[in-house]
Parts: C-alpha cells; sequence; structure tokens
C-alpha cells in the first residue's frame, strides 16, 4: 500500500465569481480520489500578478495527503481546472477562471519538462506564502529554508484576508 504524502496546492481565481471559484474549488479537492483535504488557507484577495487591466484575485493553499505520485496529482490538478472553465491558452499571468498550482510534495525536489517541485514562483510571492503559512506554520521547503522567515521577508503588503463565516481573523476581538 502506498503511503500518504502531504502536498500543498495554491488555488486562485479573478474571473466569474473569483471567491465561489475557489470555494468550489477547495470541495472538489476534498473529494479527489487518493488524496484526502486536510487543511484550507483563509481566502486572500492580491493584485494581480501579470497586466495590471485584469481585476484583483483571490488565492488561497490547500493542504492535502495524497497516495497519488506527483503527475498524478498534477493531472488531477488540470482536470479540476479543465472543468471548472479554464483553457490554457498560453498567456502567462493573464485571468484565470481557476488557477491550481502545486506547489510542495512532500520533501521531493522534481525538475522535468511538465513539473518543477518546488513551485518556481513559490518564495516570491507573498499571495501564496501567507495563505500556506497560515495552514503550514513550521514548514521548512526542501532546501531547508523556513517558511516563517520567507513569509517575514516578503511582508504582506497588498493582500487583504477575506473574511467569512467560516474563516474569522485570528485577532478579531
Amino acid at each position: 500500500m502506498k503511503r500518504w504524502i502531504p502536498a500543498f496546492v495554491a488555488l486562485g481565481s479573478n474571473l466569474g465569481d473569483p471567491v465561489r471559484q475557489v470555494r468550489t474549488a477547495m470541495d472538489a479537492l476534498a473529494g479527489m480520489d487518493g488524496s484526502r483535504l486536510i487543511a484550507r488557507s483563509p481566502l486572500f484577495r492580491s493584485a494581480p500578478m501579470g497586466p495590471k487591466d485584469q481585476p484583483f484575485y483571490v488565492n488561497a493553499v490547500a493542504g492535502l495527503l495524497t497516495r497519488r505520485d506527483p503527475h498524478q496529482l498534477l493531472d488531477d490538478l488540470q482536470g479540476l481546472e479543465r472543468r471548472s472553465g479554464r483553457s490554457r491558452d498560453g498567456e502567462r499571468w493573464g485571468p484565470r477562471i481557476l488557477d491550481l498550482d502545486l506547489l510542495l510534495f512532500g520533501q521531493e525536489i522534481i525538475r522535468d519538462p511538465r513539473l518543477v517541485i518546488p513551485h518556481p514562483g513559490l518564495t516570491e510571492r507573498n499571495f501564496v506564502v501567507y495563505p500556506l503559512a497560515h495552514i503550514a506554520p513550521d514548514l521548512s521547503l526542501p532546501d531547508g529554508r523556513r517558511l516563517a522567515v520567507i513569509a517575514e521577508r516578503l511582508g504582506r503588503w497588498g493582500l487583504e484576508e477575506i473574511l467569512s463565516a467560516d474563516h474569522a481573523r485570528d485577532d478579531a476581538p
């Protein structure tokens, strides 16, 4: 029997109803074969990384335990994107109905034509680091760097936590 491997997935959307898109995708992650959703970050609103003439993004990170291999998990994530209406048209950093990125897969380092883990932009994007730190505050990356140190270096500039009934802020009175 295959062992369970922790994996982290970034979710983002800025088309349609982005909050609903991200929440629906979280629910879909919870129902994937061979994986279990074990953590959901709060949702965060952030400015687009690419062209500025697009709506703000809603971002989150999901923590999974999976028995899938990394490429099978990537296939599962891309299938969820397609079912949500995403088409990969080659436009980098453009608007997305749904974007799912496999950030980490255990402590593995993978570099092949289809998949790079850790995700190449992970340590440069506060809209990924902060949601990830919310659900895995003591996480260390495969190269030994601590996520908390990366989060402190990046800062929270431009991030706004989206409050909802199921995600109350820790510092709320």
